[in-house]
């Protein structure tokens, strides 16, 4: 009896694709399910330490009861509730939970996508719209809570803040940072303190190239949404000479490329010309269909503001020259800023 080998290898292998096949349908409708668990199980989380903080409040504010319990109401509830359900009732958990009734006092506007953990940084913020500002942006760009943190630590509100007027700020913080115009991806100064380079630094541009390539996460984080890496010194072919980008990005909301120059030192004159050179040969050369006008960034530890606006004379309006600094922003300075920017009429 002839066995025809190639048949039972064609059955093998179908078997194997439908096992396969298989194998991938029920991880898909596994992680989907789990997904939607660990959503409910965290709306529910929220919704119940809403609740609880009301309770709180209002036992406050009972009058007797608030003089006969005073400032130990917090740690009387936490040894009792402890006691009664084991973990999830530390004192400072259970003032995160007041402070979040006080912070949004309304259940039915509560943020469904943000996670109580998220609610626990948010409620930690006194300035309503700074506040606001971060309840947004967290869900515009889908941040973790370690993002969140992040950002705020590095003042990204006060920083994008500082840059515009009233109207501008009152807008950032109902909306967040939309992304409509190149402008808006524009951090100044841009903050690397991710990358752990202590003040004074000797590093070369290629150093810092490398190191934020090492972070690239942090650096991404950084930038904001919509960038996507596409490479390092990126070659620019130009008449008989090989120059490079340092870093290239494709920015998907603007659909455009994103070209950065780094300089360890400050911005000058030639710097700019070398960037819109840089602009000129992506338009014409890395451009396709559908591609807007690439936006061209020189990164610098230091720039004279009289010297870019000259040497930025009749050229492209999507060319930027910023600062970056590798340490967190003086939050106090920024502040004064904006509040000086919110009292002017």
């Amino acid at each position: 009896m002839q066995i025809d080998i190639e048949k039972m290898e064609n059955k093998v292998d179908s078997l194997n694709s439908n096992y396969q096949n298989l194998v991938a349908q029920i991880s898909e409708t596994y992680a989907y399910g789990y997904r939607k668990a660990v959503a409910a199980v965290n709306s529910n989380m929220v919704e119940t330490n809403w609740k609880i903080g009301q309770y709180i409040i209002e036992f406050e504010q009972g009058g007797s009861s608030k003089a006969k319990y005073g400032k130990a109401l917090l740690e009387n509830l936490s040894k009792d509730l402890t006691s009664l359900h084991g973990k999830g009732f530390s004192r400072s958990n259970l003032n995160y939970m007041r402070l979040f009734y006080q912070r949004f006092p309304i259940c039915e506007e509560l943020p469904h996508k943000l996670s109580w953990t998220h609610f626990c940084e948010l409620v930690k913020i006194d300035d309503p719209l700074e506040r606001s500002f971060y309840e947004k942006q967290t869900i515009i760009e889908n941040w973790s809570t370690t993002d969140l943190i992040r950002q705020k630590k590095s003042s990204l509100y006060l920083r994008l803040a500082a840059s515009k007027d009233k109207e501008g700020i009152l807008k950032l913080a109902k909306h967040g940072q939309v992304i409509q115009k190149p402008i808006d991806i524009i951090r100044d100064p841009c903050v690397l303190e991710f990358l752990k380079i202590p003040e004074p630094y000797h590093l070369s541009e290629t150093d810092l190239e490398t190191r934020i390539i090492d972070h690239l996460q942090q650096f991404l984080l950084e930038l904001g949404k919509g960038f996507a890496f596409i490479g390092r010194q990126y070659r620019v072919p130009v008449g008989t000479r090989n120059h490079s980008v340092d870093l290239v990005f494709y920015h998907r909301i603007l659909k455009c490329f994103v070209l950065i120059d780094l300089k360890k030192e400050e911005a000058g004159y030639e710097d700019v010309g070398q960037m819109n050179m840089y602009l000129g040969y992506f338009e014409n050369e890395e451009n396709t269909e559908g591609d807007n006008p690439p936006i061209g960034i020189v990164l610098a530890k230091e720039k004279d503001d009289l010297l870019v606006k000259y040497a930025m004379h009749n050229i492209s309006s999507q060319l930027f020259v910023n600062k970056y600094q590798l340490y967190l922003p003086d939050k106090e300075e920024l502040q004064e800023l904006i509040n000086t920017q919110l009292q002017y009429k």
